[in-house]
């Protein structure tokens, strides 16, 4: 039996501190793998310029949009309950 009534919105401090972690995730992990695959790491970790920061950038674009539109949550949303 369907529940008809409307869900409540998660409250904004969930919502937003998934949003924040998941940039982090997403930014230092992506960096992290490009750098790696380019050859721009360094002692403390990466340093992306020119293409491969670009890249970075359309992937940070590209997982919130299939997390948000395509597969009905991002990873911190998932775990926090903010979905």
């Amino acid at each position: 039996m369907p529940d008809d009534a409307p869900s409540t919105p998660k409250p904004f401090w969930r919502r937003g501190l998934a949003g924040f972690l998941d940039f982090l995730t997403v930014f230092f992990a992506g960096g992290y793998v490009i750098g790696a695959a380019t050859g721009e790491t360094t002692k403390d970790g990466f340093s992306l310029h020119g293409a491969s920061a670009l890249v970075l950038f359309a992937g940070i674009v590209l997982y919130f949009y299939l997390g948000w539109k395509v597969l009905g949550g991002t990873l911190w949303q998932r775990i926090l309950g903010a979905r």
